[in-house]
C-alpha cells in the first residue's frame, strides 16, 4: 500500500483551472516526486494517469489523489522497460480520457555504489529503466497521440552528471542520456507541436530516493552551503513542472531546468573525502 500523503497547505501561484480539460500521464506516479507532480497538476484541473509496476500502490495513490483534488486519476500497471505493455497502457489511457496533453517521465531506479563494485547487470538495469524507459514511453505517447495533437513531455532527471558525482556512475549516465535525448526529440518533434523539457531536482526531502541515498546524513553545514539555505521539497518540483507545462512556458523546449536551490554550484564534490567516509566503507561491503 502507498504511504504517500497529499499536501495539506498548498499555496496556489497559478489559477486553479489552468489545466481544466487537460490530461497528464505520469510514470512512477504512485509514490514520491511523481505522486506530488500528479497531485499539483490535478489541483489545477488536470485529470491524470499514474503508471508503475505495483498496481496496489497505484490504486491507493489514485484514490487519495482523486479525493483530495476532485479530479479523475486512472491507475495503470506498466513496466517502462516493456514497449508492448507501454503501448497497451497508452491505448487504455486514450480509451478512457481520449487525450494525453502532458507526459511526465518520472520512473527511475537508483542506489549508491562505487563504479568498481557496479555489476554489468546493475548498470544495464538503471539504463533500461531511466533512459530506455523515457524513450519507450515518449515514443508510444507521441505515436498514439502527440504526433497529431501536440503536447508537452517533461523528463525528470538529476544534477548528477553536471560535475560527475561519486557513487552515481549508473544513474548520472542514464540522466545525461535522457537530457541529450530531450534535445534531439525537441528538434524532431517540435514541428508536431511537442515541447520537450527536463527538470533536474537536487536533494529533495521526504523521498525514498533521499532515504536510500544517505539523506539521514544531511548536516547543518550542507544545508548552509546551499544558496537558498534548504533542501528542496517535492512541491517545488511539482511547481516547476506546472510552470513548464503551462502556457507560460510555451517558449521552453530542449533544455533542462535545474531545480536545486543552487546546490550544484556549491556542494562539495570531494571524492577523496567520500572514499574515506563511513558511508563509503559501508556501501563497499554490500
Amino acid at each position: 500500500m502507498s504511504d504517500e500523503a497529499v499536501l495539506t497547505d498548498y499555496k496556489y501561484v497559478f489559477q486553479k483551472d489552468i489545466f481544466k480539460g487537460k490530461v497528464a500521464f505520469v510514470t512512477g506516479g504512485g509514490t514520491g516526486i511523481g505522486f506530488t507532480i500528479a497531485e499539483i497538476l490535478m489541483r489545477h484541473g488536470c485529470d491524470t494517469i499514474i503508471a508503475s509496476r505495483r498496481l496496489d500502490v497505484l490504486k491507493n495513490a489514485a484514490e487519495k489523489l482523486s479525493k483530495a483534488t476532485g479530479q479523475r486519476c486512472l491507475p495503470i500497471q506498466m513496466d517502462v522497460r516493456k514497449p508492448e505493455a507501454i503501448t497497451k497502457a497508452v491505448e487504455e489511457a486514450l480509451g478512457h480520457f481520449r487525450r494525453i496533453d502532458i507526459l511526465i517521465n518520472n520512473a527511475a531506479g537508483n542506489f549508491l555504489c562505487p563504479a568498481e563494485n557496479l555489476s554489468f547487470n546493475a548498470f544495464k538495469t538503471v539504463m533500461e529503466i531511466d533512459a530506455h524507459g523515457t524513450f519507450n514511453v515518449s515514443k508510444a505517447v507521441f505515436d498514439k497521440y502527440m504526433k497529431n495533437s501536440g503536447g508537452v513531455i517533461i523528463n525528470i532527471t538529476a544534477t548528477l552528471s553536471v560535475r560527475g558525482a561519486a557513487l552515481q556512475t549508473h544513474a548520472g549516465t542514464a540522466k545525461a542520456a535522457i537530457e541529450a535525448m530531450t534535445k534531439h526529440l525537441a528538434v524532431e518533434w517540435g514541428p508536431n507541436g511537442v515541447r520537450m523539457m527536463c527538470v533536474a531536482p537536487g536533494p529533495i526531502a521526504d523521498t525514498e530516493g533521499m532515504r536510500r541515498l544517505g539523506g539521514n546524513r544531511i548536516t547543518d553545514d550542507f544545508l548552509k552551503s546551499i544558496p537558498v539555505q534548504r533542501l528542496g521539497r517535492r512541491e517545488d518540483i511539482g511547481n516547476a513542472v506546472l510552470y513548464i507545462a503551462s502556457s507560460a512556458g510555451e517558449l521552453l523546449t530542449g533544455t533542462t531546468v535545474i531545480a536545486d536551490g543552487g546546490a550544484w554550484l556549491t556542494s562539495e564534490n570531494n571524492f577523496w573525502r567520500i572514499k574515506n567516509s563511513p558511508l563509503y566503507k559501508q556501501i563497499s561491503k554490500m
